[in-house]
Parts: structure tokens; C-alpha cells; sequence
């Protein structure tokens, strides 16, 4: 079953799970997916967190715990999200170890409330980081405007990074220069560079479901030859701004100082219209340094069927810009759609958060002992 796996894995491509679960990791299924199907690090989000903890077991120990102390929901959604995320660093620890701190790692993300707001990114950031205390972990934050600069203050400060939320080749060109921004006040601080990792996840799936959607309105034969193909053409397009952003010479003077390349991470490679291929943002997407976070459903799909032919990427940049170039000729804005994706994940991310809070809320009132 894991040939197609191991394929992808030796084309260079890092392959993570988007899921963790309590149960995930006390059952012994993660250790299991790295053993067995190649997984070499595990990306959470508000979502993840909140669908785990509302409909999951393996919490109501903590939980009364954490009841019977009083805490705060804040603190509480802190102390169990941070659990989880700090035991499954420990489950990584050998990947991290024999990738020298490449792989192995998990991610956990900032408050989604704060992602308009850089001081107080840059303050969640540093106690997520101190809270985990682990080597392997990298804290999200999102690609906003303030997102930027807080990802250029928390790099320099050597914490890792996983940028989220990306969807323009603008923003995401910003997101590269916020990280070597980040490296070059690192290494003025006189940190060691050879530390500091970072991925940046560009959302793919998405791109096709609201550009596919405006194509349908179209509705010309030109615009259904176009369905299906913007959001590889985004994701290659990112690729090839890689590739130049990391071959420039403000990236070589952070090489010499054994800096890492910030690796494109492609997120969002569930396919959500059941007429593609299920595994099209995985098998079409297959280039050196990369990762792709799968969930589950994603991975078993390419363990099962997964056609990894080599680099899908290289050689596809004038194809991609075409197509891209052919759905704004149709009146279809680029901008506008990147905008809107941004706007909605930030949305969706603070919606699920809320979502946690008041469920756990409910619970904490639930298991609070009687007074007296």
C-alpha cells in the first residue's frame, strides 16, 4: 500500500499529516502512519483542534482536572491543545533527529483572533513556543498584513515558523522576504541560523472551488476547459517564485551562515469536487523540497492510487501563467479571489476557535465540582 508514498517521499516531497487527535496519539496510530506510511511531521489548525476536542475522547480527565482548578477557557483550550501538539513532538523527536531538525515536526497556530494584530502575534508566538518546549514544533501564523512583520519579529527571535494561509504569489513573495528579513536580524543577533526552520503553506483546493464556481457563471466552453486547472497553476507558479527567491544573492549570504530555505508547503490538498481525482493535488504537485499535508482521507487515497510519475512541476511555468492569464481574460479577477480566500480563512479559522472555546466551555461547567 505505501509504494506511492514512498515514491513521493524519495521525489523530495515531505510528507505530513493535517489531522492530530488525543486518540491519534494514545492509540498508537500516529507512530504507526510514520512507520508505516511515510509521514514525517503533522500540521494542526483551529479546525483540527475543535473537531477533536468537541467530538473526541481521551480529554475528560484533563478537563476535570482543569475544572476543579477553575482556569480560565482560554488557559484551558491552551493547556489541552498544547498537550496534545507537545506529545506528538515527542512521537517525531526520531524523524526530527535524523532529518537534523528538517522534519519531525508539528505545528500549532496562534490565536486566529489575533491575526490582524502583530504585537500580539508576536506575544502569543513566543508563549506557544515556551509552553510546547520542543525543538521540533513550528507556530503558525498567518499570512496577513500584520501577519508579516510579526513572522520577520518571531524568526529573528529563532523560533520556527509555519506560515499559513497563503493563497497570492504576492503575498506569498512578501511571506518569503518577511522570513529572510527574519534570518538576516537572527544572524545579527549572532543566533545560529542552522536552527531556525519555517515552511509556508499554500492553500491549494480552495483556489479551484471559488475560481471553478466563477467559471460555472461564465459558463462559456472556455471557461469549463479552464475548471480544475487554477489551483495547480497558483501552487506551480509559487514554486517557481521559490526557486528565484532562493537562488537570489540575499539568499546566499544566509546560506553561507547555514540558514535554511523556507520550504513551500502545499496545504488545503483535500479535493473537495468529487468529479477530479482525489489525489490530484498530490500527485500533480510532486517537486524537490517540498511538503504536502494531507489528511487522512488524502493520504490513504495516494498509499491506494497515488500515480507519483516524478517532477509534475518543472517545465510547467508558461502552461501555468497561460491558464492563470485565461481566467482573468473571462473577467475572473485574480485579486479579488486570493482577497476573498484570505478573508474566509482567517473567518473560518477564528469561527472553529470560538466554536472550541464555547464547547469547552460548556464541559468545564459540566465536570466543576459542587461548592462546599
Amino acid at each position: 500500500m505505501t509504494d506511492a508514498l514512498k515514491r513521493l517521499s524519495d521525489e523530495g516531497v515531505a510528507i505530513w499529516l493535517d489531522d492530530l487527535s488525543r486518540k491519534r496519539i494514545t492509540s498508537g496510530n500516529l507512530a504507526e502512519l510514520i512507520d508505516q506510511q511515510h509521514v514525517v511531521g503533522v500540521t494542526t489548525n483551529p479546525s483540527i483542534f475543535q473537531k477533536a476536542i468537541s467530538h473526541g475522547d481521551g480529554y475528560e480527565q484533563q478537563l476535570a482536572d482543569l475544572a476543579t482548578r477553575k482556569v480560565t477557557v482560554d488557559e484551558a483550550v491552551r493547556m489541552i491543545t498544547t498537550a496534545d501538539v507537545r506529545d506528538a513532538a515527542d512521537i517525531l523527536r526520531p524523524v526530527f533527529d535524523a532529518t537534523d531538525g528538517q522534519d519531525g515536526r508539528v505545528s500549532i497556530e496562534v490565536d486566529p483572533r489575533l491575526a490582524h494584530h502583530t504585537d500580539a502575534t508576536v506575544a502569543e508566538a513566543k508563549q506557544l513556543a515556551w509552553l510546547v518546549d520542543r525543538p521540533n514544533t513550528l507556530i503558525k501564523i498567518p499570512a496577513t498584513k500584520a501577519g508579516l512583520p510579526a513572522i520577520t519579529e518571531v524568526i529573528g527571535k529563532g523560533i520556527s515558523v509555519n506560515v499559513t494561509l497563503i493563497f497570492s504569489l504576492e503575498r506569498y513573495r512578501e511571506v518569503m522576504d518577511a522570513y529572510l528579513a527574519g534570518l538576516e536580524k537572527a544572524k545579527a543577533a549572532g543566533l545560529d541560523l542552522s536552527k531556525i526552520h519555517s515552511v509556508a503553506s499554500f492553500f491549494v483546493s480552495r483556489v479551484d472551488t471559488e475560481i471553478d464556481k466563477r467559471l460555472d457563471a461564465v459558463g462559456t466552453d472556455e471557461a469549463k476547459a479552464l475548471k480544475g486547472k487554477a489551483a495547480l497553476a497558483n501552487a506551480r507558479l509559487a514554486y517557481q517564485a521559490y526557486e528565484e527567491v532562493f537562488s537570489s544573492d540575499r539568499w546566499a549570504a544566509l546560506d553561507k551562515a547555514h540558514a535554511n530555505k523556507q520550504r513551500p508547503l502545499w496545504a488545503s490538498t483535500g479535493v473537495k469536487d468529487p468529479a477530479y481525482k482525489d489525489t490530484l493535488y498530490v500527485d500533480d504537485l510532486v517537486a524537490p523540497g517540498t511538503v504536502n499535508t494531507m489528511p487522512e482521507a488524502t493520504l490513504d487515497a495516494t498509499a491506494d492510487h497515488g500515480q507519483i510519475t516524478g517532477n509534475t512541476i518543472a517545465g510547467t511555468y508558461e502552461q501555468a501563467r497561460a491558464e492563470l492569464d485565461g481566467v482573468a481574460k473571462l473577467g475572473i479577477s485574480y485579486d479579488d479571489v486570493v482577497q476573498l480566500l484570505e478573508d474566509e480563512g482567517v473567518e473560518k479559522f477564528e469561527a472553529s476557535w470560538i466554536d472550541l472555546l464555547n464547547s469547552t466551555e460548556a464541559v468545564l461547567k459540566r465536570l466543576a465540582p459542587s461548592e462546599g
